[in-house]
């Protein structure tokens, strides 16, 4: 009886601390429009688009760009033509367009050579120059990164991507958002991330506001090298503190934290939450790096600038399967050839690009310049800049969320209404790490915001 009681003191004590302190589980307003876009992504445009793209026989950025059929510029002709088609199906609602720069002097680009890239926007009806963007990479290689000649399929690195960007374009062109959506074929990638570059460099000085960078760079394999067939679960690369931090910015951060809540690991959190309520049989595994271990994909030169950008893959790869020569060696097949992709897989994440893109582009822009204060005091509040109305009229207000600092996500929130300042009285600014997300009138959220430069998305 006696350690029954203590138990049941200990409840009771629990539960008083819970209420005391005024957590609750973090709400949301469920959106059936974006189960409607998850469940209008098709595998089989998918499969099609991929065999496509195999059939240009290799992709590579030096390869062939007069041929009809056969190599690099065949291949970004074909994709040009689809964001084309998706255009005009739905009134010319994209502006599609090359972006190209030529490049030499590089090691992998060694003599003068045109980068290509296609780029198709869905400009926004209320803040166009706010984006959010999904892209893929067009080129694929074999064992020698400089065979230009070889059959390079690039069936799952990446023709997966490419098929995923145009088969969400062409489901999200059917509606219309607040936001801006890039759809991004990204050239040059196997050769030094250079369609990237290009793309992040000129949106920068174009002043585009980017808040999120989805790159899809392998989406269709479930079979990996350890053995382990899976397609239930997907991963997201984020990384850490900005790339573009100041050592004022660093000094700030040691004593405040914001080592695991930059934009792309809070975006990262956002897209996980998207997996959880909108994708069927899907697990996402936030992991808190920039990309694979040592290596890197087209997200990491918008990165480099500062914007928030992630990387969305399969779980479990298989290295027989990339960057090989077409050959069978001791009974095993080397190459990334059709016969490798998993179509239901490669649409189901691409279901989860879409319902992510949708979400923050319906949803108010996340808040700018969100402050925090509470050091020795009982209480925390929170400030942030009123976002424009002008650009958000669909702003309904905005929610706080809040977690323990070892929680890898938000755990509490509460909805404080269209103000700019809010005091979450009794709970103890030490115990916590905490952010701010906009919401519009229908329910869409923005993602979190963690206080302080380490956690902005911009202005």
């Amino acid at each position: 009886m006696k350690h029954l009681h203590l138990a049941s003191m200990s409840l009771a004590l629990c539960f008083l601390s819970s209420h005391s302190y005024g957590q609750t589980a973090p709400s949301y307003q469920d959106q059936e429009k974006l189960h409607d876009i998850a469940k209008a992504i098709s595998s089989q445009r998918i499969e099609q688009d991929i065999r496509t793209l195999v059939g240009f026989g290799t992709r590579h950025t030096l390869s062939d760009t007069n041929s009809t059929s056969q190599g690099i510029g065949a291949a970004r002709r074909w994709i040009k033509s689809e964001f084309d088609a998706i255009s005009k199906a739905c009134g010319n609602c994209l502006d599609v367009y090359y972006q190209s720069e030529t490049i030499s002097g590089e090691t992998r680009i060694p003599n003068p050579s045109e980068v290509v890239s296609v780029i198709a926007i869905q400009r926004g009806s209320h803040d166009p120059d706010r984006y959010v963007m999904m892209s893929g990479d067009i080129d694929s290689r074999v064992s020698d990164v400089m065979d230009t000649t070889s059959i390079s399929p690039g069936a799952n690195d990446n023709a997966s991507g490419i098929a995923g960007t145009l088969e969400a374009a062409r489901v999200l062109s059917q509606y219309q958002f607040s936001g801006s959506i890039v759809y991004a074929a990204l050239a040059g990638e196997e050769q030094g991330l250079f369609g990237g570059k290009i793309l992040a460099q000129q949106a920068q000085k174009d002043g585009w506001r980017i808040k999120a960078v989805l790159n899809n760079d392998m989406i269709g394999n479930i079979e990996g090298i350890n053995g382990v067939i899976n397609n239930t679960t997907a991963r997201i690369f984020a990384e850490g503190t900005r790339q573009t931090e100041t050592p004022e910015e660093a000094r700030t951060r040691r004593f405040t934290g914001g080592e695991v809540d930059s934009p792309s690991r809070n975006l990262a959190r956002y897209i996980d939450w998207m997996a959880d309520r909108y994708i069927p049989n899907l697990d996402t595994m936030v992991i808190y790096r920039l990309d694979r271990f040592g290596r890197g994909g087209h997200h990491r030169p918008f990165n480099d600038l500062g914007y928030p950008g992630v990387r969305i893959m399969e779980t479990n790869e298989n290295y027989q399967r990339q960057h090989q020569d077409l050959r069978t060696e001791n009974g095993i097949e080397y190459g990334d050839t059709i016969e490798g992709v998993n179509f239901d897989y490669a649409a189901k994440l691409t279901s989860l690009n879409a319902v992510s893109l949708a979400g923050m582009a319906w949803a108010p822009s996340p808040p700018a310049n969100v402050q925090i204060q509470g050091a020795v005091q009982p209480s925390t509040t929170l400030n942030w800049d009123a976002l424009d109305p002008a650009q958000n009229p669909q702003l309904k207000g905005y929610k706080i969320y809040w977690r323990y600092t070892d929680a890898p996500q938000w755990q509490f929130s509460r909805y404080v209404g269209n103000v700019d300042k809010y005091t979450l009285e009794n709970v103890v600014i030490d115990n916590y790490f905490f952010g701010v997300a906009s919401v519009s009138k229908d329910g869409a959220e923005s993602p979190v915001v963690f206080p302080g430069a380490a956690g902005a998305f911009g202005e």
